[in-house]
């Protein structure tokens, strides 16, 4: 793989385009939860924003300190993605924000499920189970990009460290715990279908990208040999 002599690092976002982030990102949440559930005033919405918001920051405050970097990684789709992925994710992000929105029109207005408390509780605890394990694989990251690609020009390497001892894609794995622990957060068993959704479709991700990165990253496919679990630790 070709290197250029210099690590070129991702460009910081625009000052426009942070303020649309800032912006755009509340409130697309706002609509996602609260138009489907047909009332501003349902509760558990808000205390799920709480939630978020909370896990969330506490994160991109941890981030900030330990891997400032990561945030202009991720701040857009890269130059060099596959096309593969962008397809793949044009069906998972929608996916995910169908979770919210079902499961707002579910238990937000129709009521359709019955889902017991504890169910609640546990699906809070994945949430914030999946903030963790995100932010920790970001941590010690600086690649962790949204997108699927070789990025040749920061001089991109293998991570072995961190949660990356113990499987090879646990951003993915923190994924799966959003999608479902969202689902049941907010009290909706039928949320759990597109969380079902976007699941199978990051787990293909994850035999793709492992095919991409034992082909053309170097010491990845030595990685994947010490490290043989891709989701679950001892198991697949």
């Amino acid at each position: 793989m070709e290197q250029t002599e210099t690590p070129q690092e991702p460009s910081a976002m625009s000052g426009s385009t942070a303020i649309a982030y800032a912006i755009g990102l509340p409130l697309s949440l706002l609509g996602l939860i609260f138009l489907p559930a047909g009332t501003i005033a349902w509760r558990p919405g808000w205390i799920f924003l709480a939630v978020l918001i909370l896990g969330f920051g506490t994160s991109a405050l941890v981030l900030a300190r330990v891997n400032p970097v990561i945030y202009r990684a991720r701040s857009r789709i890269q130059t060099g993605t596959k096309s593969w992925d962008k397809a793949l994710l044009a069906v998972i992000l929608p996916a995910m924000m169908a979770v919210l929105a079902v499961a707002a029109l579910d238990a937000g207005r129709f009521h359709w499920s019955a889902v017991p408390p504890w169910a609640i509780l546990s699906g809070y605890g994945c949430v914030l189970a999946g903030i963790a394990g995100t932010a920790w694989a970001q941590a010690v990251n600086p690649f962790f990009e949204p997108g699927v690609r070789i990025q040749s020009e920061r001089h991109q390497r293998v991570i072995d460290v961190g949660p990356y001892r113990f499987v090879r894609h646990p951003g993915y794995v923190s994924a799966l715990f959003l999608f479902f622990g969202m689902a049941l957060a907010l009290g909706s068993f039928w949320a759990l279908a597109p969380a079902a959704l976007a699941a199978v479709l990051l787990v293909l991700r994850t035999s793709w990208q492992d095919r991409l990165l034992r082909t053309e990253l170097p010491g990845y496919d030595d990685y994947s040999r010490r490290v043989r679990s891709r989701l679950v630790p001892g198991v697949w």
